[in-house]
């Protein structure tokens, strides 16, 4: 048994867990998912419309609409995603498409009221010769707001 141990403690210090590192396309993901918050702040509806992929959908609290409509609507001020505060962020790559989660809390300007709420936000970006698209951006409201002790 006693020697069971430290070659234990020496495969498991010699084994690098896959989890605690990001792989370079990994980070592209979650730097360009960042700069999409930015971008929506800003309303910047034009670097919007090249990253939203064409066929693009987005699941919000009052329906689900395609890549124009979302991007009138952010123009148009129906929605004004004023600040979003990021709490987790997690990607999983398979192949071409990218799954992002983030745990967030939303500051937002919906319909003239300014509303803040807590939201898993999951993005599907798809990787396309020009790069990343954003295919899918679904928010589920939390009942509770992200906790902020986890990173």
């Amino acid at each position: 048994m006693t020697k069971f141990i430290p070659a234990l403690f020496f495969l498991m210090m010699g084994t690098n867990p896959i989890y605690a590192q990001q792989t370079d396309a990994e980070k592209e993901v979650i730097s360009l998912s960042e700069t999409k918050w930015i971008w929506m702040a800003e309303k910047n509806v034009d670097s919007l419309a090249l990253l939203f992929h064409d066929k693009a959908v987005f699941v919000h609290m009052g329906g689900a609409w395609g890549k124009e409509q979302e991007l009138n609507i952010i123009k148009g001020g129906g929605i004004w995603y004023k600040k979003a505060t990021l709490h987790d962020v997690s990607v999983a790559i398979m192949g071409s498409t990218a799954i992002l989660l983030n745990r967030i809390t939303l500051m937002a300007v919906v319909g003239g009221n300014e509303v803040t709420n807590p939201f898993e936000v999951t993005e599907v970006y798809v990787k396309e010769a020009t790069g990343w698209k954003l295919g899918s951006l679904s928010f589920t409201k939390l009942m509770s707001p992200p906790d902020n002790t986890k990173h």
